[in-house]
């Protein structure tokens, strides 16, 4: 990689216990002038494989409570680029993509982007059952774009990284035209793992949205607005609808024509309606007075000056 080649860009990965992900997703992001992996003490290699990718590696150790890590490392890293990017460890930024990105800083016109991703599952890419396309604002300004608050955070089991949350940027976001990949190299245990504690969080998102708790803080929900809104503003009524399970694997693989994804689109439409399943359980656990693990306050966290004064939590 020469200097001509490097991207003004400071990257955030988010990282836990990643060593099948991060050898891909590190190398995919070689033209980034800074990266950060901000690690939750993992227990396997994560960290010595990014020490020795050049990332610069951080430890967050949550409290709880908010903020989780990206907005934590928004608040507290010291990016020494105007734009930063955040990549998760099963994603990869495509040549094309880097290009792209590259033009769009430089030109300056907006404060923010969203990307598009496509979704592979079982090594096919899940083109159909509204999988794709799927925008996701990654690149912005990192004065100017926070995760919105959709308070959740009181419920434990839920990780302690930002997940389906949006960035809201002030200013002005545009579209890429590139795809960014987002393929998982684990294996079914772990997605499964992971969708049993989203199932947690968007168990209280449901409750938020039939309570009537304000959108104050987040993205919003407007059927004239941005994809993301839209998609908010249907998940309003959606969670008031009944037989949600079953109507969304119909909607994934007949309406979506998740079907035209093969053996690969029905596994991950059935997997789609056994996780609605799940989130009507915790709903229903919630609404009839059950905890659903709600934690209680805890130490406030640490800033980021207090683990640079260690040699341990803070490596480059």
């Amino acid at each position: 990689m020469t200097a001509s080649t490097t991207v003004p860009v400071s990257v955030l990965i988010p990282a836990k216990n990643e060593e099948e992900n991060l050898p891909a997703c590190l190398t995919s992001l070689e033209r980034a002038d800074e990266i950060f992996v901000v690690d939750s003490q993992s227990s396997d290699r994560s960290v010595e494989i990014a020490e020795s990718r050049g990332a610069q590696v951080v430890q967050f150790d949550f409290n709880g409570r908010w903020p989780k890590k990206k907005n934590w490392s928004l608040d507290n890293l010291p990016f020494r680029n105007d734009w930063v990017l955040i990549v998760d460890c099963d994603e990869r930024i495509t040549p094309e993509l880097w290009d792209e990105i590259a033009e769009v800083i430089e030109r300056g016109d907006q404060d923010g982007y969203y990307l598009n991703r496509r979704v592979f599952f079982l090594g096919q890419w899940i083109r159909h059952g509204g999988k794709y396309p799927d925008w996701n604002l990654r690149l912005f300004r990192h004065a100017k774009g926070r995760y919105e608050n959709l308070n959740t955070e009181e419920i434990r089991n839920t990780g302690d990284n930002e997940v389906h949350e949006h960035v809201v940027v002030e200013g002005g976001v545009g579209y890429l035209k590139h795809d960014m990949l987002h393929e998982d190299f684990r294996d079914l245990f772990h997605w499964l793992e992971r969708h049993n504690r989203y199932s947690n969080w968007e168990a209280r998102v449901y409750y938020n949205l039939l309570t009537g708790m304000g959108d104050d803080g987040t993205i919003g929900a407007n059927l004239f607005g941005d994809s993301v809104q839209r998609k908010r503003f249907l998940k309003k009524i959606w969670v008031r609808l009944p037989f949600k399970p079953t109507l969304r694997f119909i909607l994934f693989y007949f309406i979506r024509l998740g079907f035209l994804d093969g053996q690969a689109g029905y596994i991950y439409g059935r997997l789609l309606s056994q996780y609605e399943y799940q989130i009507g359980v915790k709903l229903y656990e919630l609404k009839h007075g059950g905890r659903l693990n709600i934690s209680q306050p805890e130490s406030i966290q640490a800033p980021l000056a207090s683990q640079l004064a260690g040699s341990a939590d803070v490596k480059g």
